[in-house]
């Protein structure tokens, strides 16, 4: 009994001492403790068996021991199998910050942390520009004319665009720009997400391009003369990184500068003979000023000593000899401007490099701190407000749009995706504002960056295809009327550019993240390249302490034991809890899968994607927290936090499932199964009461459909385009007077009561009115509601010959 009873406090004890990552020194005593106990009261083999754990514990655990001659011999062997880290590696992994996501790769969140970053909202004078100049630029837009009859935006918007410095939002107001926030960047851009085309085209210059490049490394003439003119429009950049052989791979870029002495402006000059093609620029074919990469080669060695320079980048003037720059592209469901930029032996003097001379050679560095950012908020932002606008349209629609009697918004199959689109929009707005708000904070999120680019064009994708399904025929009919059908065929846009998704997920997010973001590997490996032993001990041994903490927490936890206490109200806690359980078990995880597959690991992209979807999951669910917990809440909302969490927590955990069926070392993938979930997964999909009561509030005037829509384009001025969110808004104000007339005036037809032949809508209500059963205010109200209701539910239909570019090619079917 004693024998049982000692290995149960052995147990419990070493469990405790890796979970609060306690060190050698307290294992070493738990052991040895218990070691003299058992030799002292008649337990001799476990007291030896006890004693001798201590000694090893003591041989492997104590600094001033295992330096001698354990450390020396692990180094050696992580010398052989440690990952070679590349210089364009490393200059990736060294871009941006770390914040939050590395307290997940941590294995115990300090949620205070993240509260933190406190967020303060928008200044007077962004919320002045949000509310008046995006709606006026919304309430030019008119998708149909943009996207098919003109494939441009109107000359009017371009000049207004110009004229309010939508194009300057990054540039300071001391070049003439307008300094806005990172939130209020996005702001602007999810307002604007009515229309693709608009979109890209103020968001890109915002975002990876010469502004931003040159602000940060531009010298001060280059910033003098650019910034106002970038900000004001007289300019309009581009920037020329991808070609036919350089997509999601940037550093193989195949385009050459070579340093030679040549003419510029009728004088000599040294400078650089470009040859480049270019390929998907956006607004190329308009541009003035294009930022261009290319590699950078000196063979005369007319800089130094070097040949190979490396990733440059250069602001070339439109109008440079030999540069042929204005052709489209034609990108899928929106003709913003996208087009090739080709150049060969274009002359170009070293001061047009950005940041000039001295900058030669720095162009991926530049890149990719400058994507850290860019990456947060464009395509995101636009993702973002495309779940605004489709959950403002999806609710409005189904909830006029009749069927067997009834609102389709009551029917559980359409409650269904509505549900869901409405969660995905939750969840993208609140980790676009948040992470914003990091930034704001001076957070440079390299990895989150790659989390939102991925994950929240994804949600884009589902958003809309359940949007559509939703809308019926509504939607696939094209037309003026149809106000989701180019969003939804231009999709492929958003998944495609600034690193395919495909890429993003399967390489970047854990891989980039399983260095820059744990707490001990990159310190591993600096460690490793300097041969320095004892800083190589502090930080390997510091990450087998903290294996085994996080190993411990996993299973604790897993167990519902040792729960911290968290900074979140009664509603969020359990989901915060358990980020942090899962934190634990990703940490675990994570390095399990590097040290069971070492190298290999890059390879195996489909387990480093699901690595990476634990932890995408998981920073998207702490976005959802961190913004439940800094806003104020509104009725139904806790239904939306339950539902977003739940699905994400699900997914984490599907996750980790499919990561266990598929290491390659079976029985570390049950042993992992184990310690992570000891009874079993916890998450299953939202209930069904939870969709339709998310499905209701949004298809009804309910605070929270005011909420998830706001910051929309939802007014109807005189002299702007058609808003149907604002025509479904108001519909939906009118709908608690509408729908006790509705069920009055079926039920009496189905009795019989009105003539079998008052089939339309319009038909039953003057019968109704004619037996006295409404009387002639209701039957007016009926009247002008549905009007309106038939006006959003009609489509648009065009002469024979209007699709055909060439009409000569028309086959008249009807010789009439």
């Amino acid at each position: 009994m004693l024998q049982l009873l000692l290995v149960v406090l052995a147990i419990v004890g070493l469990v405790e001492v890796a979970r609060r990552e306690a060190g050698a020194m307290s294992a070493l005593g738990v052991l040895a403790i218990l070691g003299v106990i058992g030799l002292l009261f008649g337990a001799p083999i476990i007291g030896v068996l006890f004693i001798l754990g201590a000694i090893v514990i003591a041989a492997c655990g104590l600094p001033a021991l295992r330096r001698a001659w354990l450390t020396p011999r692990v180094l050696a062997l992580f010398h052989k199998v440690a990952p070679k880290v590349s210089d364009t590696e490393r200059t990736a992994l060294e871009a941006g910050t770390v914040s939050w996501d590395a307290e997940l790769f941590s294995g115990k969140p300090q949620w205070q942390r993240l509260l933190d970053y406190n967020d303060d909202g928008l200044s007077d004078e962004e919320r002045a520009f949000l509310d008046h100049q995006c709606a006026v630029a919304a309430g030019m837009c008119n998708d149909w004319e943009i996207s098919v009859e003109r494939a441009d935006l109107s000359q009017e918007l371009w000049d207004y665009l110009k004229k309010e410095r939508f194009f300057g939002m990054i540039i300071p107001k001391q070049y003439g720009g307008l300094g806005f926030s990172a939130k209020a960047q996005s702001a602007v851009l999810q307002k604007l997400s009515l229309n693709e085309t608009l979109t890209v085209t103020v968001g890109v210059p915002n975002s990876l391009g010469p502004g931003e490049l040159l602000l940060k490394y531009g010298t001060e003439e280059q910033k003098d003369h650019y910034l106002p003119r970038l900000a004001d429009g007289r300019e309009i950049p581009c920037f020329g990184l991808t070609g036919p052989r350089a997509g999601s791979d940037a550093t193989s870029l195949p385009d050459v500068g070579i340093v030679c002495h040549g003419t510029h402006n009728g004088e000599e000059a040294l400078g650089l003979k470009l040859t480049f093609e270019k390929r998907w620029i956006t607004l190329a074919p308009i541009a003035t000023v294009v930022g261009l990469a290319f590699r950078m080669f000196d063979p005369d060695k007319l800089l130094g000593d070097e040949t190979d320079l490396g990733i440059t980048c250069a602001l070339i003037p439109r109008d440079t000899k030999g540069m042929e720059i204005g052709r489209r592209h034609y990108p899928i469901g929106s003709p913003f401007m996208n087009g090739p930029i080709v150049g060969n032996e274009v002359f170009i003097p070293l001061d047009y490099l950005i940041g000039g001379p001295d900058m030669a050679g720095q162009g991926w560095r530049m890149l990719v701190e400058c994507l850290s950012v860019g990456r947060c908020i464009t395509l995101p932002s636009g993702a973002a407000g495309a779940g605004r606008y489709a959950v403002g349209w999806a609710g409005g629609f189904t909830r006029i749009r009749r069927q067997f009697n009834m609102p389709v918004a009551e029917m559980e199959g359409v409650q269904e995706p509505l549900a869901r689109l409405t969660a995905h929009a939750y969840i993208a707005q609140a980790t676009v504002m948040q992470t914003a708000n990091l930034i704001d904070h001076g957070e440079k999120p390299a990895v989150p960056s790659a989390i939102l680019k991925s994950q929240l064009t994804e949600f884009q994708r589902s958003i809309l295809a359940d949007a559509m399904d939703v809308h019926g025929g509504r939607a696939v009919t094209l037309g003026p009327r149809n106000y989701l059908g180019q969003a939804w065929s231009a999709v492929p846009v958003s998944i495609t550019v600034e690193g395919a998704n495909i890429m993003t997920r399967n390489l970047m997010i854990f891989g980039q993240g399983a260095i820059r973001c744990h707490p001990y590997v990159l310190d591993e490996l600096a460690a490793k390249d300097a041969n320095d032993a004892r800083a190589f001990d502090k930080a390997f041994f510091g990450h087998i302490r903290l294996i085994f903490g996080n190993a411990a927490r996993a299973f604790v936890q897993g167990l519902g034991m040792a729960r911290h206490s968290v900074p979140f109200d009664d509603v969020a806690a359990p989901y915060a809890k358990d980020v942090a359980r899962l934190s634990a078990a990703f940490g675990l995880c994570a390095d399990a899968a590097m040290v069971s597959l070492g190298s290999e690991l890059k390879k195996r992209e489909m387990i480093s994607a699901r690595l990476g979807d634990v932890l995408s999951n998981l920073y998207l669910t702490s976005m959802v927290l961190k913004q439940w917990h800094a806003g104020n809440s509104v009725e139904h909302e806790a239904a939306l936090l339950h539902y977003s969490c739940q699905t994400l927590l699900y997914r984490a955990e599907q996750a980790m499932v499919e990561l266990f069926d598929n290491l390659p070392n079976h029985a570390l993938g049950k042993t992992l199964a184990v310690i992570t979930m000891p009874l079993g997964r916890r998450w299953k999909r939202p209930e069904d009461s939870l969709t339709r009561e998310i499905a209701r509030a949004v298809s009804t005037d309910t605070a929270l459909r005011h909420k998830l829509t706001a910051d929309t384009w939802n007014t109807q001025e005189k002299g702007q385009q058609d808003n149907p969110l604002a025509r479904y808004n108001a519909l939906l104000a009118e709908y608690d007077r509408a729908e006790p007339l509705y069920r009055a005036i079926n039920k009496a037809y189905a009795k019989g009561t009105l003539p079998a032949q008052a089939l339309h809508p319009e038909q039953r209500v003057e019968a109704a009115l004619e037996a006295g059963l409404i009387d002639q205010e209701d039957a007016d109200f009926m009247r002008r509601y549905e009007k309106e209701v038939l006006e959003m539910l009609s489509v648009d239909d065009f002469a024979f010959d209007t699709f055909a570019s060439h009409k000569d090619k028309i086959v008249w079917h009807d010789a009439t």
